[in-house]
């Protein structure tokens, strides 16, 4: 994929053949294995896949959170466009420098998937939050509670000013959810990742954290990238969807150009496995068959291959090129070669 690192429309984050390996005493586990990805200026990117496809590790790979060793990044450049109008590589910046420690938090936020894994249970919420407000943005300690408190209020969570007092435990998984956006947003990053962010919330409370996430995203003009399996809540969050197979993307397309005009069967598989009101037929649901590989496996051809019902000769002897097919819609299958 081609990326533009200079205009109006240079993406603020591109990440360019991105590998990142984790090597164990007897295999190499190749998480990400050449990802392309473009992040444009206050839009969002759902990045989509089952388990262990790679999604987490890329966002990971971005924030420089891989443990190392086993984990690092062996190839590739993740370019970052700041506030300021710097363009940085964060793949060469040294992940404990105190370069990394600005861009975190200040330019590049994440929420996590559990909440609780994430928030320090020694601590209260407003502390917590108070402490990378002073951290990245210089206030003393009252003007950084101030702005916790003004976040509280803005993430819509009942009673701001007893939460800010309370700790983790004594909220519930969906205010947990919003003190983590909070948390996020306090510093007014140019981008969000958001890993998983409603999995664990009944369906109520997720439309009412997409809700927010959007409304939050065009007060600070931030761009996002929406890590997760669920289809539903990409189709109304994201403007272009990235599909990721066994560490590659596979599919990248406009999210309404992907949804009526699937081009890889992978990405047809995902869509046939979502319920759907009213579908008829026999099989409410028609899954994938197989199971994905395991990263470590040496693969050669496609790595779909053994579970494409499209399945040709080729496709087990050659892994397909990433190509443009379409106006803006990007495929690796021998279908369309």
């Amino acid at each position: 994929m081609a990326l533009s690192n200079s205009g109006a429309d240079a993406p603020v984050l591109s990440i360019q053949n991105l590998k990142t390996y984790f090597f164990l005493e007897k295999r190499t586990i190749r998480a990400v294995d050449g990802v392309n990805l473009d992040l444009k200026r206050k839009a969002t990117l759902g990045l989509v896949g089952e388990s262990g496809c790679g999604k987490s590790i890329t966002a990971m790979s971005v924030m420089r959170l891989i443990q190392t060793p086993p984990g690092r990044i062996v190839e590739g450049d993740i370019f970052l466009r700041t506030r300021k109008g710097e363009v940085v590589n964060i793949a060469q910046i040294n992940p404990h420098g105190s370069k990394m420690r600005e861009i975190r938090g200040a330019e590049i936020a994440m929420v996590f998937q559990e909440p609780m894994t994430s928030l320090n249970p020694l601590f209260s919420i407003g502390e917590q939050i108070a402490e990378s407000i002073q951290l990245h943005q210089g206030l003393n300690k009252k003007q950084a509670m101030d702005r916790a408190l003004e976040m509280l209020y803005k993430v819509q969570i009942s009673e701001p000013k007893r939460r800010l007092r309370q700790f983790p435990h004594q909220l519930s998984g969906g205010m947990r959810q919003r003190v983590m956006i909070a948390l996020a947003l306090s510093c007014n990053p140019s981008i969000l990742i958001a890993d998983e962010p409603t999995t664990a919330l009944d369906v109520t409370v997720q439309a009412q954290i997409l809700d927010l996430m959007r409304k939050l995203q065009d007060e600070i003009d931030s761009s996002i990238i929406m890590i997760t399996h669920n289809l539903g809540v990409v189709s109304q969050m994201a403007d272009h969807v990235a599909v990721m197979y066994l560490g590659k993307v596979v599919e990248y397309a406009g999210v309404r150009d992907l949804f009526h005009h699937p081009m890889h069967p992978y990405t047809v598989g995902l869509l046939n496995s979502v319920p759907v009101l009213g579908r008829k037929g026999k099989q409410v649901l028609i899954p994938i068959k197989g199971m994905v590989p395991t990263p470590s496996d040496q693969i050669i051809g496609c790595p779909f291959a053994p579970r494409c019902p499209k399945v040709m000769q080729v496709c087990r002897e050659q892994a397909p090129e990433f190509l443009e097919h379409a106006s803006g819609h990007w495929a690796a299958c021998w279908l369309y070669s």
